[in-house]
């Protein structure tokens, strides 16, 4: 779409809002809680967005032959609100009066993103930070192997530059007062979060030794901190913090009856601990229900005994209040346990692109690896394949079998994958995937099963993009 015809769409926008306040003879009384949101999204992966506010789904919004559309929300709640197209998503601020537009291009999905109309300002500002938060992420890695004196002044000096571009844009656009709470905290829990995050990204072992050394302000601002803000509870930011100073307040409590200067993140007793701390610090039920999920969920995916995961699931039932949430782990809980390495593969349909149903042990006639994909993870799909391409022309011996998960036709996963160019060849979906995602216990997306000639599983949980991988490949290939 050309900038003529982008700027055409939205003047033809703006029409209709001065047509709908002109009709009001006194302006005075007009009273405008709604917004419009629209735009066009270039080489889509579906034909609709889905707008969703605080997790619940609003309304699936269709694209129409140019792949545009536009959508009025009637009686708005301002706030943050989330638009999602072909597994990406992005969030936008919303409030009354605006009339946003956006133009997207899905092969470079955010940093494609542009704003243009009424909220186009302060939507552009969020864009930008997220985009710049990316980047920062990967030099507070580097930062976090300075000493604490160094890495403070760094993080400060990064924290300083931010809060003075915020005043800068206040200043020029004079935003609303909720941009500005949410700008705020954007940039103080991102701050907060590179601190805490700082004793487990440090090269140095010995945890309870790195918190010893840093400075005693350090960790000052966590005297102010709300535990259960009720606003902020589906902010990424805001759980993104939480999450890692659960973890660091975790390192002292675990520290005071561990004697192993060697820290395990992925102990039994650490695990268990943590969602001790959560219980207590957190009372809002959405906040607290997260946090424990993401923890208890976190370990199961990555232990492979079964009587620590049977004590970490007692834990968490003891202390989530979400029905759904228990079913989930129970479920999960069992799926792991009954994973074992030398168990038979279990006997699970698939289906090909060329609409044959398989039982997938059928497939199984040499060392095999089993990945996973759905279009939810969009950028998992393409660098997982990529992947996957590079392990096929090395280890040509071992087999590959690919696995869509979602529960839509053939025809939408084969057309990302012909997008892409990606062969189909040993690519399947599961016939009845909420079955299999059960027994297979596909949590994180990024999970791997390696299964020998035999059709016996010899790791249940692994990763391609691990640095240990390719050793477990050839371990596996000399069975």
């Amino acid at each position: 779409m050309t900038r003529k015809g982008f700027m055409k769409l939205y003047f033809t926008l703006i029409c209709i809002l001065l047509t709908i306040i002109g009709c009001k003879k006194d302006s005075n009384e007009v009273t405008i809680d709604y917004a419009y949101l629209g735009g066009e999204i270039i080489n889509p992966n579906t034909n609709y967005i889905v707008l969703s506010k605080n997790e619940v789904i609003l309304d699936t919004v269709k694209l129409d032959g140019r792949n545009r559309f536009l959508y009025k929300i009637d009686e708005l709640n301002e706030g943050l609100y989330t638009f999602r197209h072909g597994g990406e998503f992005q969030l936008i601020l919303l409030e009354p009066k605006d009339s946003l537009l956006f133009r997207l291009n899905t092969l470079d999905f955010d940093e494609s993103l542009v704003y243009s109309g009424n909220g186009d300002k302060k939507n552009n500002y969020f864009i930008n930070e997220y985009l710049q938060s990316e980047q920062e992420e990967k030099y507070i890695v580097k930062l976090c192997q300075l000493d604490g004196i160094t890495f403070q002044k760094r993080v400060d000096s990064l924290n300083a530059s931010k809060v003075t571009a915020l005043e800068n844009f206040s200043n020029k656009y004079d935003p609303s007062p909720l941009f500005l709470k949410i700008a705020k905290a954007n940039i103080d829990y991102s701050f907060f979060s590179s601190k805490e995050v700082y004793p487990f990204v440090h090269y140095g072992k010995n945890k309870a030794a790195i918190l010893k050394s840093l400075p005693e302000d350090f960790y000052n601002y966590r005297k102010a901190i709300d535990y259960n803000d009720g606003f902020l509870s589906s902010h990424h930011n805001y759980n993104k913090f939480l999450r890692y100073n659960l973890s660091n307040l975790t390192l002292k409590t675990h520290d005071k009856h561990d004697n192993n200067a060697c820290f395990d993140r992925n102990s039994l007793c650490y695990n268990l601990d943590r969602l001790k701390l959560i219980d207590s610090l957190i009372t809002n039920p959405k906040v607290k229900d997260d946090l424990l999920y993401h923890f208890a969920m976190g370990y199961l995916s990555k232990n492979k005994n079964e009587e620590s995961n049977n004590a970490l699931l007692k834990s968490f039932l003891g202390k989530s209040e979400s029905k759904k949430g228990k079913e989930l782990m129970v479920r999960y809980t069992n799926s792991v346990n009954s994973l074992k390495e030398g168990v038979k593969l279990p006997q699970i349909n698939v289906v090909s692109y060329n609409e044959d149903v398989l039982k997938i042990s059928a497939l199984i006639d040499s060392p095999t690896v089993l990945s996973f994909w759905s279009h939810t993870y969009y950028k998992h799909f393409k660098e997982s394949h990529y992947k996957l391409k590079e392990l096929k022309a090395k280890y040509p011996e071992v087999k590959f079998i690919v696995i869509n998960i979602d529960n839509y036709g053939l025809e939408k996963s084969k057309r990302l994958l012909e997008g892409h160019g990606f062969n189909k060849t040993n690519e399947f979906k599961f016939k009845n995937p909420e079955e299999a995602l059960d027994i297979f216990a596909v949590y994180p997306m990024t999970k791997t099963v390696l299964v020998d000639k035999n059709k016996k599983i010899t790791n249940s949980n692994t990763n391609i993009f691990s640095t240990h991988f390719e050793e477990q490949l050839l371990g596996l290939i000399n069975k």
